[in-house]
């Protein structure tokens, strides 16, 4: 079953800049699309940006383009989500997760624990 293990959020202020990362074990990551999604309190699960099996395209949600860049590394299993410019409103706990894909959870099988990410004024 595949495992996924997210990274590198923490509290920052505005304007500041972040990377997650999300390590994948078990079967082949390479299979799988990839995305980032985030839940604030009070929220539903909302997907942030995502990435097919190949990395050649990306898909970011509206709020986070240009500010967020997402990438993989199939050698290592290795998913990323490069957060620059970050703002209060991007507080949340950030999900990486495996699957079929789409902008929905439910395109996704496998999930993370999930970081928090806190980003003050």
């Amino acid at each position: 079953q595949e495992q996924l293990v997210e990274s590198g959020g923490g509290s920052v202020q505005t304007g500041d800049s972040l990377q997650l990362s999300c390590a994948a074990s078990g079967r082949i990551f390479s299979s799988y699309r990839m995305a980032w999604f985030r839940q604030a309190p009070g929220n539903e699960r909302e997907f942030v940006a995502g990435i097919p099996e190949s990395g050649t395209r990306t898909y970011y949600t509206d709020s986070v383009k240009g500010r967020f860049t997402i990438s993989r590394d199939n050698v290592k299993n290795m998913l990323y989500l490069q957060m620059n410019s970050l703002t209060p409103e991007d507080t949340a706990i950030y999900y990486c997760a495996a699957g079929a894909g789409g902008d929905s959870p439910d395109g996704y099988d496998y999930w993370g624990q999930g970081t928090q990410v806190t980003v003050s004024s």
